[in-house]
């Protein structure tokens, strides 16, 4: 089982300063590295051996020099134009200067974080570091594999692939460094705790808030309201003209800024920027507010950019909405919704789409009381994200194609990503139900090496194949992935004859536990103020 000590951090804010870490050679350092040559080359400059922290640290600024250089690199590329500009070539230029700019943010908040000298991060900060460095081996990742796809500039392609593998060398050196400046949580800290009304297993009280309806007042602090309205009588008739309207770069003290959106279908593709955090999208009910597109790969888009609606800001919460892409199974890969924000929160919201319906690419995530719906892949990305309570439905996809639900894309053992199914109903969408026998349907499979998805207390129906789980390519992953499966119910859940893969996991509580919200995302430590009810361990 490949766990992080990310799962174990206490929520509290109780640290112990460990005990000084002594000098190591950077051949000690790098021994257990899955690029043990590339990470002696990443700290050769330090010459002289040096803590864990510091080697951790001097990894960072190596990536930013990257970064920067990479970002010099791509407008070069993308200020000589040509044909490729205007495809699908241009396009995933386009993605990996955006993933890029991210990543120099997401580095030099970590940078910051980790001082200029060895220090006690408290629990939730060092979270946030390996959230950050998590995702940006994500990102160089998803550009890489933009790239790939595209099939132009194979001398970008190899610098590409290289980068990506630095990036990951220094999540492997700053996990190494935190985990002697951070405590790990205590056994009786790790117990599971829940805001939902019934009683926890293990006699401990019931925690959090409970949910106040939105309909009743205000719950989270809202600092200025807008609304959209398809007949003009609100402030806006587009939800991108509010969204652009959202200040930038608030703090959570600011309160939020609330975007009230009417009944209605909203035909607009939207970007919610990264410097517009604590926002929050309040539609009519599903169904009755839908935010729909039609981009796909098929018509010249990336995987990316297809997506209908896509956020970044941090703490976006989204109430009552309904996304959609409505391109059809035979356009392939077509997002309803790709979510790159943290602390980043659906409630009561349906997805709607066939193949990569859902893009949870990265950081960290929560769904609770929505509606998924697809054929191919339709959940996957790399983000740590918890699905609480939904109802996932399998669609008929086209003749030839069978159903995955998940395809997890964690490529980097220390990163702390990994999609946690927990008191779901897995089940056939009608159009499935009506022929079952057309189709065969899997709970995922690997996308990427180190692939990590749990299903855990749901209902599973026998639309699910008896195996269980789908081979990505032959025994790709087979040994690396983790795929777990925890008191599930229902025909579907029978595992007498599930896959016998090395990476496949019948767990136990102490291991499901891991992928609580209260492990996984830390969720206690921000979901409490969102109103969305939530069970922070184990039914």
């Amino acid at each position: 089982m490949c766990l992080t000590p990310a799962f174990f951090l206490l929520l509290l804010h109780t640290a112990a300063v460990a005990a000084p870490s002594p000098s190591v050679s950077t051949a000690a350092a790098c021994k257990s590295s899955l690029y043990p040559k590339l990470c002696r080359a990443v700290l050769a400059p330090l010459r002289l051996p040096s803590k864990p922290y510091e080697y951790g640290r001097f990894s960072v600024k190596q990536a930013l020099k990257r970064a920067r250089r990479t970002s010099k690199l791509l407008d070069h590329y993308l200020a000589g134009g040509g044909d490729w500009g205007r495809g699908v070539g241009g396009g995933a230029l386009e993605d990996c200067r955006q993933l890029n700019g991210l990543n120099l943010e997401y580095l030099e908040t970590v940078e910051a974080e980790l001082g200029p000298g060895e220090s006690v991060l408290n629990p939730a900060g060092a979270d946030r570091v390996r959230a950050l460095m998590s995702a940006v081996v994500t990102n160089q990742q998803t550009c890489f594999d933009g790239l790939e796809a595209s099939r132009i500039f194979p001398e970008l392609r190899g610098a590409f692939s290289d980068e990506t593998r630095v990036y990951g060398v220094s999540l492997e050196l700053v996990s190494a460094a935190l985990d002697r400046t951070v405590v790990n949580r205590s056994e009786s800290d790790s117990l599971p705790v829940q805001n939902d009304a019934s009683s926890p297993p293990f006699g401990l009280p019931a925690m959090g808030r409970n949910l106040v309806h939105w309909e009743n007042g205000e719950v989270v602090p809202i600092n200025q309201s807008v609304t959209v309205a398809t007949d003009g009588s609100g402030n806006f008739s587009a939800i991108a003209d509010a969204v652009a309207f959202a200040p930038n770069d608030t703090s959570i003290e600011d309160g939020y800024f609330a975007i009230r959106i009417g009944e209605g279908v909203f035909e607009e593709n939207v970007v919610v920027g990264k410097r517009k955090k604590n926002l929050i999208l309040i539609g009519a009910g599903n169904n009755r507010t839908v935010v729909t597109g039609n981009r796909s790969v098929a018509d010249g888009w990336t995987t990316f950019k297809s997506a209908t609606f896509a956020v970044h800001g941090d703490r976006f919460i989204a109430i009552n909405i309904t996304f959609e892409n409505t391109a059809g199974p035979e356009k392939h890969q077509a997002v309803a919704v790709r979510n790159s924000a943290d602390l980043s929160s659906f409630y009561r919201c349906s997805f709607l789409g066939y193949q990569d319906t859902l893009y949870a690419h990265s950081l960290r995530q929560f769904y609770r009381d929505c509606d998924v719906y697809g054929t191919v892949d339709f959940i996957f990305g790399n983000a740590a994200s918890v699905f609480q309570n939904c109802n996932i439905y399998a669609r008929k996809p086209l003749p030839d194609q069978a159903n995955a639900i998940t395809a997890q894309g964690r490529t980097c053992p220390n990163q702390t990503t990994g999609i946690s199914i927990h008191n779901c109903t897995i089940r056939a969408a009608p159009d499935l139900e009506a022929d079952l026998n057309s189709t065969k349907t899997f709970l995922g499979r690997p996308w990427k090496e180190y692939s990590r998805t749990v299903y855990m207390q749901s209902s599973i129906d026998r639309a699910i194949d008896p195996l269980g789980w789908m081979e990505w390519n032959g025994t790709f992953a087979l040994s690396t992935l983790y795929y777990g499966e925890f008191e599930n119910y229902g025909p579907g859940a029978n595992t007498s004859g599930r896959v016998q893969w090395p990476g496949y996991h019948l767990m136990n509580a102490s291991e499901a536990l891991n992928f609580t919200v209260y492990n996984f995302t830390m969720g206690d430590a921000w979901l409490s103020a969102t109103a969305i009810p939530y069970s922070g361990g184990l039914l």
